[in-house]
């Protein structure tokens, strides 16, 4: 599987461009309308209220992942550890050190930056099939330990009764006990984090990870250190997998090893994907809105979802890489097509 996506990343050429542009601030304002109004239309599609906070933080999930896979082009199939040390982080600082809100996510990011750095070590000088094999093997090692470590973690249990402390601004305390507030403060993180990830991809750093997705070798010729660009990006985007972690443990109150599981880890992958991240900077939020939701809507009707998801999955790797953002896009230039030969 891994060969299929490293190829699928030098085969697909990106057909966005990194730049701040009065189209990205549109999609980037329709994104966070959509997601401010959803508490109010959702109960009348018929889907419940913390659908969606858990699409924003599978979503803010997903962005950091794409940074490592779709502008990288480096698979990590073990990136649910990271999301899962976050969870269980924010969850020991809250519960345990009695911490507040912002410093509990503070604690997420950090133990999901130390230990994805302490990973990046090891793996950064490989590449292809070995750099995906080790991130299943590490994510693997953080798994068992997450079950094995009782004291720490309540092993199979996991840890539960997770604290929901209010936002503490200095002048004024915000209630965050009702899924809508947690929402809303995720929200806020979601859009900070949106910015700051196209911001980083004009950088110098993420031309030069381009350079690297397109070619390690060539890159290096050229005088850039290959294997800090990989450690860098690596431990971003492990960051960010700790803070959605972190957010998860406030939102399920609860932090498990499931989420450090392989298939959960799989899950961001298909994200990705499907939504087209290899071609959209928006892909993995499209990618999370349609996994979650399918989830749901497909799970009511058959305990054999994930086998249909999975067909789905199969289906969009093999005859449409560039995901439901490359079809998008496709449908968009035929209408431009259209639109003015009949003006014609």
């Amino acid at each position: 599987m891994a060969s299929v996506l490293s190829t699928q990343a030098q085969v697909v050429a990106p057909s966005f461009t990194a730049a701040p542009t009065p189209r990205f601030a549109l999609a980037y304002g329709v994104v966070l309308a959509l997601f401010a109004t959803s508490p109010l239309w959702l109960g009348a599609v018929g889907l419940y209220q913390y659908l969606a906070l858990e699409v924003l933080i599978w979503s803010l999930y997903a962005l950091g992942y794409n940074l490592l896979l779709g502008y990288g082009g480096l698979p990590s199939f073990g990136h649910g550890a990271f999301f899962g040390v976050g969870a269980y982080a924010a969850g020991l600082a809250l519960k345990q050190a009695d911490v507040g809100l912002i410093t509990g996510m503070a604690t997420a990011v950090a133990a999901a930056a130390l230990v994805g750095a302490l990973v990046a070590a090891f793996i950064s000088h490989r590449r292809g099939i070995y750099y995906a094999l080790m991130t299943i093997a590490f994510g693997q090692l953080a798994w068992f330990v997450s079950i094995k470590w009782h004291s720490v973690t309540g092993g199979e249990d996991g840890l539960l009764n997770v604290p929901r402390p209010p936002l503490d601004l200095g002048f004024v305390q915000i209630s965050l006990t009702s899924h809508a507030a947690l929402f809303y403060f995720a929200l806020v993180l979601f859009a900070v984090i949106a910015w700051a990830l196209w911001y980083l991809i004009d950088t110098p750093f993420g031309r030069v990870l381009g350079a690297v997705k397109q070619n390690e070798m060539r890159a290096a010729y050229c005088g850039h250190n290959v294997w800090l660009v990989k450690f860098t990006v690596f431990v971003m985007s492990c960051a960010i997998a700790g803070l959605a972690g972190g957010l998860f443990a406030l939102a399920q109150q609860s932090a498990y090893p499931n989420v450090m599981s392989l298939n959960n880890s799989g899950y961001v992958v298909m994200m990705v994907l499907i939504g087209g991240g290899l071609v959209s900077f928006w892909g993995p939020v499209i990618g999370a809105v349609f996994f979650i939701v399918a989830r749901d809507l497909l799970g009511a009707y058959t305990e054999t979802w994930l086998l249909w998801y999975g067909l789905l999955f199969m289906a969009v790797v093999l005859f449409k890489p560039e995901g439901i953002a490359g079809i998008i896009e496709q449908l968009r230039d035929q209408l431009r097509r259209r639109v003015p030969a009949r003006g014609a």
